[in-house]
C-alpha cells in the first residue's frame, strides 16, 4: 500500500510529457474522417449527471474551500435547478448538497431491477426507497446528495472550457459489467455462465445484468460468478484494420497491488469486472501477460495493458490512435472505496499530461461512466429498448415495454451521467443537448477509422453521434491545465504552442 499515492503517479506522467517528436503513423491510421488521429477514452465509475451538475455552474463557495464562478455566457443545464427540483422534488427527500469535508460516501444500490423500480414508470420517485444506502453521515436518503463546484472543481472547469453533454445515458440500466460491454460492443448479450449462478448477474434471456467475473482471468477469486461472452466487439474491428489500440488499466500487471488514496481509503487496483475485453475470448488477456512488442500492436498481450504501459507508449512516441483509460480502484469515482478528490486527481493528471504531448493537436479525450451508482438523475431517457424479463420493473413488475426482437434483458436508457469531449476540436463552454449513450463512443470510433458496423443486436449503428461536440472548421480551443487537487485553473495556452511549464 501506498499513501503517498500522487508521487508514484506524478513520476510516471512527468516521464511521459517530455516534449516528443511527432508520432510515425501506422497503418491504417491516418485515414481518419475527421482530424481526430488519437482517441483517448477515460471511462470513470458510478456517477450520475444530478450527481456532478446538479446545481451546474451555482457552486455555494464556503470560505476554505476551492471557489467556482462562472462565465456569463454558462449555457443553461437540464439539471436541479432548471427543473425547478431542487427544493420540490417528488422523492420523500429534496435534493442536498455534500461538502467538499466528505468525499467518502457509501455505494448506492445501482442493481438493474431496482434502479428500474426506482424510475416508477418515468416518475422518478422511488430513489430512497429503492437505491438509497443510508450513508452514515449523509442519512437515510443519501442517494439524493450532489457535489458542486468546490468539490467537483475540475469537471466543472473543463466544462466552462470545452464541450458537455447533459443528454447522455447507460445504454441499459445496471451496474459496472453491462457499462463496460456496451461501451466496446453495443451489447450485453451472448453470456455464458462458466461459474456459479445466474441470479442477479445473467437475466433469463442471456444477457448480463449483474457484475460477473469474466471467465478465466487469474485475477477472479474462486468464489466468483464467471461468464464468457460470443460475439464482436470494438477490437475486433479495429484489429482487422490495422489500427493501433489498447484497454489500459491501473493494476493489470499485478492483481494483488492496493493504493490509498488522498482521503484515507484503500483499495485493490485491479477490478476484473471493470475490463470489459477479458469477456471475450478472442480480445481477453486472462494470465495478464505482459507486452512482447510495440503497445498497440497485436502480440501476447492481446492489447490488454496495464496503465503504466500507455505512459510507456507516450514516451516512445507511439501512443495507440484508440486508447481506454481504466484509472486504478482509488482513483476511478466509484463511492465505497473511492470518491471525487481521488477521482479529480487521476484526471487532471492525465490530462495535463495528455496536454503536453506532441499528439495533442489531433487528440480528443471522451470522459464518461459504466453506471450511475444509484445516485438521483432527475432526467428519464427514451426506453429505446424494450424488455420483459423477471428482472424488469420500469412499468411494473416483469415490464419495461413491448419486447422487440434481440432486446429482452436490456432495458434502456438507463441513467443520465456525465459526459465531456475535451479537445482542441472540442466546441468551448457548450452544452449539447443531443441524446447519446455509452455505445455512441464505440460509433465515433467507428465513423472516424471508418470501420464497419459490429452488426448483429449492437447498438452501434442507431447510437446518437457526438458530431455536436467538435468544431473542425473553428479556432482551437486553447489548452487548460488545473491544479489536480483543487481543480482550479492554473494556466491556459494557444493550442498551436507546445511545451508550456506549468
Amino acid at each position: 500500500m501506498h499513501h503517498c499515492l500522487t508521487k508514484a503517479m506524478a513520476a510516471l506522467i512527468a516521464a511521459a510529457i517530455t516534449l516528443l517528436p511527432a508520432a510515425p503513423a501506422f497503418a491504417g491510421e491516418a485515414g481518419t474522417t475527421t482530424p481526430i488521429k488519437h482517441i483517448v477514452v477515460i471511462f470513470q465509475e458510478n456517477v450520475s449527471f444530478d450527481h456532478y451538475f446538479g446545481t451546474y455552474p451555482q457552486a455555494k463557495n464556503p470560505p476554505g474551500e476551492p471557489a467556482f464562478h462562472a462565465k456569463d455566457d454558462t449555457p443553461r443545464v437540464n439539471n436541479l435547478v432548471t427543473s425547478g427540483l431542487l427544493d420540490h422534488n417528488p422523492n420523500s427527500a429534496n435534493p442536498f448538497r455534500i461538502d467538499r469535508s466528505v468525499p467518502n460516501t457509501c455505494d448506492q444500490n445501482h442493481d438493474y431491477k431496482d434502479e428500474q423500480a426506482a424510475f416508477n414508470a418515468g416518475l422518478m420517485d422511488k430513489f430512497v426507497e429503492k437505491l438509497s444506502c443510508n450513508d452514515p453521515k449523509l442519512g437515510p436518503a443519501s442517494t439524493m446528495g450532489y457535489y458542486d463546484g468546490n468539490t467537483v472543481t475540475a469537471f466543472w472547469n473543463y466544462a466552462q472550457h470545452f464541450a458537455m453533454s447533459d443528454e447522455s445515458y447507460s445504454t441499459t440500466f445496471g451496474p459496472s459489467t453491462p457499462g463496460a460491454l456496451n461501451l466496446i460492443a453495443g451489447t450485453t448479450s451472448g453470456a455464458t455462465l462458466t461459474r456459479g449462478s445466474m441470479g442477479g448477474n445473467v437475466s433469463s434471456a442471456g444477457t448480463v445484468v449483474g457484475d460477473p467475473r469474466p471467465d478465466g482471468d487469474v485475477c477472479v477469486p474462486p468464489t466468483k460468478d464467471t461468464v464468457s461472452i460470443k460475439g464482436t466487439n470494438v477490437g475486433d474491428l479495429l484489429n482487422a484494420a490495422g489500427i493501433t489500440w489498447g484497454w489500459f488499466q491501473g493494476g493489470f500487471d499485478n492483481c494483488k497491488a492496493k493504493h490509498t488514496g488522498v482521503t484515507g481509503l484503500t483499495f485493490t487496483d485491479y477490478i476484473p469486472h471493470h475490463e470489459p475485453f477479458q469477456y471475450f475470448p478472442q480480445s481477453g488477456n486472462p494470465k495478464h501477460l505482459s507486452p512482447t512488442g510495440s503497445i498497440g500492436h497485436t502480440d501476447r498481450a492481446n492489447h490488454q495493458y496495464d496503465l503504466s504501459r500507455f505512459w510507456q507508449a507516450v514516451k516512445a512516441g507511439q501512443m495507440p490512435a484508440v486508447s481506454f483509460l481504466k484509472a486504478a480502484g482509488y482513483q476511478d469515482g466509484h463511492a465505497g472505496y473511492s470518491d471525487p478528490l481521488d477521482e479529480q486527481i487521476f484526471l487532471v493528471n492525465t490530462i495535463n499530461a495528455l496536454q503536453k504531448t506532441a499528439e495533442w493537436n489531433s487528440t480528443a479525450v471522451i470522459i464518461l461512466y459504466d453506471d450511475s451508482d444509484g445516485w438521483y438523475d432527475h432526467q428519464m431517457g427514451p426506453i429505446v429498448r424494450q424488455s420483459a424479463t423477471s428482472e424488469d420493473a420500469l412499468l411494473g413488475p416483469g415490464n419495461c415495454g413491448t419486447v422487440k426482437k434481440g432486446e429482452n434483458g436490456r432495458c434502456g436508457f438507463g441513467p443520465r451521467q456525465p459526459f465531456l469531449v475535451i479537445s482542441p476540436f472540442a466546441k468551448q463552454n457548450y452544452v449539447d443537448h443531443r441524446i447519446t449513450d455509452q455505445s455512441s463512443v464505440l460509433r465515433f470510433i467507428e465513423d472516424n477509422w471508418k470501420l464497419a458496423r459490429l452488426g448483429g443486436d449492437s447498438t452501434d449503428a442507431v447510437a446518437g453521434t457526438l458530431d455536436g461536440f467538435f468544431d473542425f472548421d473553428g479556432e482551437r480551443a486553447p489548452k487548460l491545465f488545473l491544479n489536480p487537487s483543487t481543480g482550479l485553473v492554473i494556466g491556459a495556452a494557444s493550442t498551436a504552442s507546445e511545451g508550456e511549464s506549468q
